[in-house]
């Protein structure tokens, strides 16, 4: 008996040191990058933040959705899994941007726990937002699935768990005028940081997250191997640089 406990303490111990969960991946051994883009699918203001990330000598790649991005959010589900298990790594860090959270959210929720390490999403409506409820009451003929699933309160939104144990930071601004209210990005369990919390004065949209310089320190930082922490006022300027 005293060996087998010793031997629990023993993985236990290195669970700690890494800082990985049981079962899921460590947090010392960052893996692939995936970017998953937001409704209407467009790829090109994430290219540049992952430009950014492989100049940093990580391996980012961002997701092509099915359609015009509009579509079921759970078949972006399924384009999040399958790109996942084809790196071929133990694990992946995640991208959400704007509906994008939501699908990492989704897909954490179901299977992605086991091979996600870190999730960042940036002004993700992950409680929904009041554009899309306002899109399917005033025109319902130009609110297509996607638009429908994002309206607060919605059946998919209500069905999604909290991701228990996932190092998790949610970035949004005060400025977003997409993302009503804006702090629909907040989630339980999570590092939830407004960008005017670090940088009172930021002035930054919602087109504008992929790519502002402050958006782009924090998430180098997020993604590396140290702790996941939220960062503070007094990083405003070093993260700016970054």
């Amino acid at each position: 008996m005293a060996v087998v406990v010793v031997a629990v303490a023993a993985v236990v111990a290195v669970r700690v040191a890494s800082g990985g969960r049981e079962g899921t991946p460590a947090q010392d051994r960052p893996g692939p990058i995936l970017l998953v883009p937001g409704y209407g699918g467009a790829r090109d203001a994430l290219s540049t933040l992952a430009d950014r990330l492989r100049r940093a000598g990580r391996d980012a790649r961002v997701l092509t959705l099915p359609g015009d991005g509009t579509g079921d959010l759970n078949a972006q589900v399924r384009v999040l899994a399958d790109a996942a298990e084809a790196t071929g790594a133990p694990s992946v860090d995640v991208i959400g941007y704007s509906a994008g959270g939501v699908v990492a959210r989704l897909w954490v929720g179901g299977d992605g726990a086991r091979l996600v390490r870190r999730v960042v999403t940036l002004g993700s409506p992950l409680h929904g937002t009041e554009i899309a409820a306002a899109g399917g009451v005033l025109a319902p003929g130009a609110c297509p699935v996607a638009c429908r699933q994002l309206s607060p309160g919605s059946a998919l939104l209500d069905g999604i768990g909290d991701p228990a144990g996932v190092p998790w930071l949610s970035l949004w601004t005060e400025d977003d005028q997409t993302v009503v209210p804006p702090d629909s990005a907040r989630l339980p369990g999570a590092v939830n940081v407004s960008l005017q919390q670090i940088c009172p004065d930021a002035v930054v949209s919602h087109s504008q997250l992929p790519t502002d310089p402050l958006v782009t320190g924090i998430v180098l930082e997020a993604l590396d191997d140290q702790p996941l922490t939220a960062p503070a006022a007094s990083d405003c300027a070093r993260l700016r640089a970054g």
